[in-house]
């Protein structure tokens, strides 16, 4: 199992907390990606114990407190005629489940739908969900095309963690949107953001910027919202 000392260490270095409960999945999560990935390509190879943990896991977990701060505010200014039901995030690209598997598994109260094209992946991701008993997060393999909606399901987060530049995924996602729905792009600190001219009808909310707390390699979260 990973180590749980340093998982714990990391996370109160973030300032972030979990339940034991929810601590116990997460490190199961990680024994089971260190297994599979003898098999199958889920990280990268010879990723170390100490890396898995911290670039994996507890960056996917710096999420919390931007779900906690918006996801709350939605439901605070909820009214009749907003048709987002409840707190809602679709993860494209997940891979092997970084972030929204991570996030499903430390917010219960979030609904997560994870996109991977990846047959091998997916059967990963779907044990994951097995062994964890998780029944508020859904995955399927289909490929997102430009301008492409969701059946009339409208979430409030859309995230990717750098698989693309901003002027490529946010055309990408743009039909998935609506004026409330808030888009985390997740790059290294020294990536910079592309928002060229090309890129119109959006407005960047808020950066948080960061590092990681054994590496202190830096982090970005660029939070975004279509305009009107």
């Amino acid at each position: 199992m990973c180590d749980q000392k340093q998982f714990l260490s990391g996370l109160n270095k973030l300032g972030l907390s979990l339940t034991p409960q929810q601590t116990e999945s997460i490190l199961l999560y990680c024994q089971e990606l260190r297994k599979w990935s003898k098999r199958i390509n889920l990280i990268a190879r010879h990723t170390s114990p100490t890396d898995i943990v911290e670039k994996h896991f507890l960056d996917s977990l710096t999420l919390v407190p931007v779900i906690q701060q918006y996801g709350l505010s939605l439901e605070q200014g909820r009214g009749g005629n907003n048709k987002i039901s409840k707190i809602s995030l679709l993860d494209i690209g997940t891979g092997a489940g970084f972030p929204g598997l991570v996030l499903a598994t430390a917010q219960p109260q979030l609904s997560v739908t994870l996109v991977e094209p990846r047959q091998k992946r997916v059967s990963f991701l779907r044990h994951i969900i097995r062994t964890l008993g998780l029944s508020n997060v859904q995955v399927t393999d289909q490929r997102i095309e430009p301008g492409q909606g969701w059946d009339g399901t409208e979430f409030t987060f859309i995230t990717s963690r750098a698989v693309a530049a901003a002027d490529i995924f946010l055309p990408m996602i743009e039909g998935m949107t609506t004026a409330k729905t808030v888009v985390i792009m997740m790059n290294a600190g020294d990536e910079q953001q592309r928002m060229d001219q090309r890129v119109t009808g959006w407005q960047c909310l808020e950066e948080r910027k960061f590092f990681l707390p054994f590496s202190q390699h830096p982090r970005t979260l660029t939070l975004l919202q279509k305009v009107g």
